[in-house]
């Protein structure tokens, strides 16, 4: 099983990694004694097997949030709580649900979010670890790939 997380995970990162840097890239945010690494992509950039491990509804009209944390100082992946939301510019909200993925050293927080194209959403991510809270802020327009 492990090796087959460890594929996926692979996989993945191949992917996110020939997409378009223009398009899909990963940005950072420093917030307090963290890295924040976020990445917001369409999930039909990700094979059926990958969407399905990680039970991911492959759709034109839904994107994968991605986000990564990271102690800026030694570089270690944080366990953390990350919860959060997305709201379009008419103001609809959309709560985003984050799914805790580990792999070896990696973790990384995953969360689904619909969309319709050209949709310009403004992401809220609180990261919390005990008593230290941050919040990440981003805008990102979505696009619809045929």
């Amino acid at each position: 099983m492990n090796n087959l997380k460890s594929t996926i995970l692979t996989v993945l990162a191949a992917i996110l990694a020939l997409l378009s840097p223009h398009t899909f890239a990963e940005q950072k945010e420093t917030l307090g004694e963290w890295d924040v690494h976020y990445i917001v992509v369409g999930t039909p950039f990700l094979t059926p097997e990958v969407a399905s491990s990680y039970g991911i509804v492959r759709s034109k009209f839904n994107a994968l949030v991605n986000i990564s944390v990271l102690d800026k100082v030694t570089g270690e992946a944080q366990r953390v709580d990350v919860s959060g939301n997305a709201k379009n510019l008419l103001g609809n909200t959309r709560q985003l649900t984050f799914k805790k993925v580990e792999e070896g050293d990696a973790i990384y927080y995953l969360a689904v979010l619909p969309f319709r194209d050209q949709e310009t959403f403004r992401f809220n991510i609180d990261v919390k670890k005990g008593t230290t809270k941050q919040t990440l802020k981003f805008q990102q327009k979505m696009y619809v790939d045929e």
